[in-house]
């Protein structure tokens, strides 16, 4: 029997894809969750097999969740389920060591099938996003121009980006500064909406 813990914040998603692989004689629903840190919670208290992670969860994204699992619970695989499929998102994905990365729009048997690849140390990679992330190609931000453009994606003012970056507002604009040009973007909010387009923050 694989047992598998759901993590998704909206309960009809997670509740019909509970309902879906209890169909399945040799998956069992172990837990759900409604957030990433109760998502890890969970995982600890029962120890799944293979973990069904929603991307964009309120309090922090799947593939977080999954780099955390691989420390915690490394016998447990990842699959990211996502309604926003983009390119950065399937790479930083890989990296985390997530093993299934496909979207909400997958019919039932291929996530019960995918369920079963991972548990088995394979891997499943949609091929519609496998062949976007190929021709995107890598993202021209340093792993800092991107936590710093990620923080002013809320509109924060500069001091308390740098305050929450551990920098010095100098710093912080010249990062912001330079994702805008290397974005071709003509402010910081475009710069944030041209890396959430291509999934590199």
């Amino acid at each position: 029997m694989i047992r598998v813990l759901l993590a998704d914040d909206e309960n009809l998603i997670r509740s019909a894809l509970a309902a879906l692989l209890a169909l399945e004689e040799d998956l069992a629903v172990v837990a759900q969750a409604a957030s990433g840190a109760e998502a890890l919670a969970m995982a600890r208290a029962h120890t799944p097999d293979v973990a069904v992670l929603d991307l964009q969860m309120p309090d922090r994204d799947g593939i977080s969740v999954a780099g955390e699992l691989a420390t915690v619970l490394p016998g447990c695989a990842v699959v990211i389920v996502t309604g926003h499929g983009r390119a950065g998102h399937l790479k930083r994905a890989l990296e985390a060591g997530v093993r299934g990365f496909l979207p909400k729009t997958v019919s039932a048997p291929v996530l019960t099938d995918v369920v079963r690849t991972v548990h088995r140390g394979g891997r499943y990679v949609d091929p519609e996003l496998a062949a976007e992330a190929i021709s995107a190609g890598d993202s021209p931000l340093t792993p800092r121009e991107a936590d710093v453009l990620e923080l002013a994606a809320g509109g924060a003012p500069v001091e308390e980006i740098a305050a929450r970056a551990h920098l010095s507002p100098g710093t912080v604009r010249n990062h912001l500064s330079a994702a805008a040009v290397k974005l071709g973007a003509r402010n910081r909010h475009a710069a944030v909406e041209a890396a959430r387009r291509h999934g590199w923050i």
